[in-house]
């Protein structure tokens, strides 16, 4: 599960996008090694925005993102809301795409690969195309490509959304498997009260833009599992962070 050491941490952050649209403005956020963190709020909030300011793939306005320790790209992992998948590419080729920018060849890649595939049950799938495939398994394939560099972090964007019911629990079940198995660290964008409940140590609840930290809570659960999703205490926490997010919002 990993430590409680502090891993990353946003002071005062602010990003204002060309035309004056001002996405966050005074975000901090702390998250510790191991803890599965989700940023819950409504569409336009600036969740998404806040990922992309950690994965480095913007820079910040105002304030600053600071990671503790040793830092570099291959420390983290991205899965968008899209599978974001090549066509013309297998399903291996696609897990060895981060590797392949490292520059690292296929045949010196394929025991990660195999590995990553083996972690989200697609290791059979190995040479299949993204046409043969359905929603949830293209979405396990962008999981693999985020797991296969063995990141400390990961950071996912809604990633289940356009997924039917079914298939999104299962995944969600999947998730935390795959994050004990690991013990790396998650933060997990949603707008999902009952999935981020499900899924989280920790909600950070977001007020409309400009972005900023409205809430916090902390969810306590003895097991993650189907009893846990129809237990009276899942469905008090629901209505908890529902009512935070209302708070949030200005609709209380």
């Amino acid at each position: 599960m990993g430590t409680t050491r502090e891993l990353l941490r946003m002071e005062a952050v602010g990003k204002v996008f060309a035309g004056g649209v001002t996405a966050l403005q005074g975000m901090d956020l702390r998250v510790a090694g191991g803890e599965f963190v989700s940023l819950l709020g409504p569409s336009g909030c600036g969740k998404s925005t806040a990922l992309r300011l950690i994965a480095g793939l913007m820079q910040p306005t105002t304030g600053k993102v600071i990671w503790h320790g040793d830092h570099d790209t291959g420390d983290l992992g991205v899965v968008f809301q899209e599978p974001t998948l090549m066509p013309w590419a297998t399903v291996e080729q696609n897990v060895w795409l981060p590797l392949r920018l490292r520059g690292e060849r296929l045949t010196e890649s394929r025991p990660q690969i195999v590995q990553a595939l083996d972690m989200v049950e697609l290791g059979s799938f190995a040479h299949a195309y993204p046409r043969e495939l359905s929603g949830g398994m293209k979405m396990r394939v962008s999981i693999a490509r985020a797991l296969v560099t063995q990141p400390r972090m990961i950071l996912m964007d809604e990633p289940f959304a356009a997924l039917d019911e079914i298939t999104r629990n299962r995944m969600n079940n999947d998730l935390l498997a795959l994050r004990d198995r690991l013990g790396c660290t998650v933060i997990f964008v949603t707008h999902s009260v009952f999935e981020s409940v499900y899924l989280s140590d920790r909600i950070v609840v977001m007020a409309p833009r400009p972005g900023r930290v409205a809430e916090e809570m902390t969810v306590t659960a003895p097991m993650r599992d189907e009893e846990f999703r129809t237990s009276a205490e899942y469905a008090a926490q629901c209505r908890a962070v529902s009512a935070a997010l209302h708070r949030a919002t200005g609709d209380a």
